[in-house]
């Protein structure tokens, strides 16, 4: 899949941290980490004075292990990759593709970083970053995770364009958990870029991911849906399920996810969710009419799409 990453979309259009305010954001992290590991070294020293030197000994390599390891991998983990350093100077650990990070990728960062940033005072990290492009070190490379900055200048971004709405929900009960980060990343970036593509390059590229997809999901595409749409709403559903889960929320209402619009969509007899308009009960759906106004018969003005035709 790595052919299907172009070059200037690097990170999805996030923007890597570089050295300085990353070994300023760990500088920081180090500094109140060690002030705690302080604090809890008194404390346990004052509180078990009357125990033999086995016990000290022990006592004092567990809050070592919790304090400086198991601290800043707590942290990142429940703050989605924002430290308190990370946190100051605008930086965010994010996956490869641009997700949340969970505590898997916490944990390997947190343990490579004792060897690369505790045992060599920092310069394994400093030069594994110079060496990456990106500015990874080795914690990052090991654990698929990127170092981004968050507080950068607004700018035009390119947005992952929303499904139709036939196709809302009809992918809920899906299994991604084998779809490996490349591949999403593959996604997004076709789906960013559809419109400037060849319509035979972009149609032959969108069934090559929808295969590769549906290869890794275990199921097949639904007959008669392209696989443009296929992909938008297959994404549509992981980013649901990401923010579900960074963010919380009740079942069958999640926030909005980015690219695309949230909203309660209550679970139906058959599985899926569906959209409602209100607390009243479903209506029957209306005949289809043609959208077209005075405008759009005139030329004046082009019709609204979502940029993915209904199967036929």
């Amino acid at each position: 899949m790595s052919e299907l990453v172009t070059g200037e979309a690097v990170a999805l259009e996030l923007r890597p941290a570089k050295l300085p305010s990353r070994a300023l954001a760990v500088l920081l992290d180090l500094v109140v980490t060690l002030a705690v590991y302080i604090i809890v070294t008194i404390g346990l020293v004052a509180s078990t004075a009357a125990l033999d030197d086995a016990a000290q000994t022990a006592l004092s390599i567990a809050s070592f292990l919790l304090v400086l390891v198991g601290g800043p991998i707590a942290v990142e983990t429940l703050s989605h990759g924002r430290s308190l350093g990370k946190l100051a100077f605008g930086l965010r650990v994010v996956r490869d593709d641009g997700g949340p990070i969970r505590f898997r990728h916490a944990l390997v960062r947190g343990a490579v970083g004792v060897v690369e940033i505790l045992m060599t005072f920092g310069i394994v990290a400093c030069v594994a970053s110079l060496v990456s492009e990106r500015g990874r070190r080795l914690g990052d490379v090991f654990a698929g995770t990127l170092v981004v900055r968050e507080r950068i200048p607004v700018g035009r971004m390119p947005y992952v364009p929303a499904p139709p709405p036939w196709l809302a929900g009809r992918f809920a009960e899906l299994d991604l958990s084998a779809v490996p980060d490349g591949l999403w990343l593959a996604v997004r970036q076709y789906l960013t870029r559809m419109q400037q593509l060849d319509p035979q390059v972009g149609g032959a590229m969108a069934e090559r991911l929808a295969a590769d997809l549906a290869a890794r999901t275990g199921a097949p595409a639904p007959q008669g849906v392209p696989a443009g749409a296929y992909l938008a709403a297959v994404v549509q559903e992981r980013q649901t399920r990401e923010a579900r889960r960074a963010f919380g929320g009740a079942p069958g209402v999640f926030p909005a996810a980015p690219g695309f619009g949230g909203g309660p969509y209550p679970p139906s007899p058959a599985g899926y969710p569906v959209a409602v308009q209100g607390p009243a009960s479903p209506r029957p759906a209306p005949p289809q009419v043609d959208p077209v106004g005075p405008a759009e018969q005139a030329g004046l003005r082009e019709r609204p799409s979502t940029g993915f035709a209904p199967p036929a």
